[in-house]
């Protein structure tokens, strides 16, 4: 299966910066492709050379055989973008901004106005047709991006932490919306903070750290790969004893951050014994996720 993005050592600078260092990937057909990492990571660059909004200055980047900075017209119309920032035009109401995007790629008349009717009520926007920009709500204004990044029917949709800010109703509503366009075989290359949202959305994963790929793959195999899988996690404050120090000889796995401690077991019988008898309160048992692998792999403590 020929892959719609294929990306080979590829390196980014902006002066003495590397933002990116090397990366590999590949993006297949019909998948969603979730890239992960903290801010300053590489991820917003590496849209970027997508979309041919920068070059890079080593390695080999395709989308669909096409090299973004050698034929940029010819892959932009083939490509959905909903960025960070929405970029809505406020002096024009819903529709009208539908219309001036739909004209950039040549579309228009019957056809474009079924087109906005169809995808409008597609993200529950139909009864906002002629709403004023101003007016909407930030929820509102995220999916009338994603209305607008599909009006030229892309085969493949970059979205850049598309439900930030949001809450959780609406977050929810984007996702449902994402995974009906993925049912079609609509490709999606998405970037989140939201661990969460690459688990619901994300076919595979790649985590990136200081420009660099440093794990790849489906959600539930990162964690089974990196992580036992069951972690309590209970204040720092509780003093050592005993029964603490023969469980925490037990565990795979030992992390603290702030005021928490966080141990890893493949077996719960042992977290939930000392749930039980030493740490009734304050203490939550729970299935290792793909945020602990997350935190594991790029680190608890902030770094920007």
């Amino acid at each position: 299966m020929t892959p719609v993005l294929e990306a080979r050592d590829v390196v980014k600078r902006y002066g003495d910066a590397v933002a990116v260092a090397g990366v590999s990937f590949e993006v297949r057909p019909g998948e969603c492709y979730g890239l992960l990492g903290p801010n300053g990571a590489g991820k917003t660059t590496l849209f970027k050379l997508v979309t041919a909004f920068a070059r890079r200055d080593g390695g080999a980047l395709t989308v669909f055989g096409l090299d973004p900075a050698a034929t940029p017209s010819a892959l932009k119309a083939r490509l959905g973008v909903v960025g960070q920032e929405d970029d809505l035009d406020a002096d024009l109401d819903v529709v009208s901004n539908l219309r001036v995007h739909g004209g950039f790629f040549g579309l228009g008349g019957p056809a474009l106005e079924a087109r906005i009717d169809r995808l409008l009520g597609f993200l529950e926007l139909g009864e906002r047709r002629h709403a004023p920009i101003m007016a909407l709500s930030g929820g509102m204004k995220r999916r009338l991006a994603i209305v607008r990044a599909l009006l030229n029917a892309p085969e493949l949709l970059l979205l850049d932490e598309p439900t930030t800010g949001l809450d959780p109703q609406i977050r929810h509503a984007i996702w449902n919306a994402l995974r009906a366009l993925k049912a079609e075989g609509l490709t999606l290359l998405l970037t989140t903070h939201y661990m969460e949202e690459a688990a619901q959305l994300a076919d595979r994963v790649g985590i990136l750290e200081r420009g660099r790929l440093i794990a790849e793959g489906a959600p539930e195999a990162l964690v089974r790969e990196h992580l036992p899988r069951f972690v309590l996690e209970l204040p720092r404050s509780r003093q050592p004893d005993d029964a603490w120090r023969e469980l925490a000889r037990d565990v795979r796995l030992t992390e603290e951050h702030g005021d928490r401690v966080y141990l890893f077991h493949d077996d719960e019988g042992p977290l939930r014994r000392f749930q039980a008898e030493r740490a009734p309160g304050g203490a939550q048992l729970r299935l290792a996720s793909l945020e602990d692998v997350f935190l594991k792999l790029t680190g608890r403590s902030l770094d920007a």
